[in-house]
């Protein structure tokens, strides 16, 4: 796993030198050289908690934009949620597609290539998970990132986010990120809070403040 070969701060420095301001596809290079500071190379444990306590999450359709390597989506895959995962990386795309060859659940899911902001499925979700999304995109483009959550989400629907790392800082990918500026994004496209906590049991990765946060449309 990345986090023990780099330190936290080399990843995200090496990250940044390959992805800002450059085309999408550079991302692949991300994962051609393990520089993924975001995989923990298992679920995301909030989620593992989350699907073991019952009726916590929607069921039906669920979307995980930026599925990575495809371990969440793996684990919302269930008889009642059908997910899909997209990710612009054909080599992240790759891993997930092995992982879910031996997976007991994987005809609960698919793994797409597609870039958020453009892609078109032929039904909207019942339930998005957003863990990287927010963080890996310019703060300019987080206008866009919350109306294309809106679009792909039914009237109904719930958005789960994993906020980090919370707190102020220059520059990015992960770029700062704080409840208000979700907010901001989120209220005047109808969202409302249903939950906002600190989760101890989020993720174990560095010293970021990781809060997690459920939203209605």
């Amino acid at each position: 796993m990345e986090l023990f070969t780099r330190t936290r701060e080399e990843a995200e420095s090496r990250l940044r030198e390959l992805v800002n301001g450059k085309p999408m596809d550079e991302w692949d290079k991300c994962w051609e050289e393990r520089v993924t500071p975001w995989d923990l190379g298992q679920v995301t444990p909030i989620v593992s908690h989350l699907v073991e306590q019952k009726g916590l999450i929607p069921q039906g359709r669920v979307l995980v934009p930026g599925c990575g390597a495809g371990y969440d989506v793996l684990a919302l895959a269930s008889p009642n949620r059908s997910v899909i995962g997209i990710d612009i990386s054909e080599k992240a795309l790759k891993q997930a597609q092995e992982l879910a060859s031996s997976a007991p659940n994987a005809k609960h899911c698919e793994f797409v290539k597609a870039d958020f902001f453009t892609w078109s499925p032929v039904e909207t979700f019942d339930l998005i998970f957003d863990y990287m999304g927010f963080v890996a995109i310019e703060p300019s483009m987080r206008s866009s990132w919350g109306k294309r959550v809106a679009e792909l989400l039914k009237h109904d629907g719930e958005l789960i986010r994993l906020m980090f790392p919370i707190g102020e800082h220059e520059g990015g990918p992960p770029y700062a990120v704080s409840i208000p500026r979700y907010e901001e994004v989120l209220h005047p496209l109808g969202f409302e809070a249903i939950s906002i906590e600190n989760n101890e049991i989020a993720v174990q990765i560095g010293m970021c403040l990781w809060i997690l946060a459920f939203y209605s449309l």
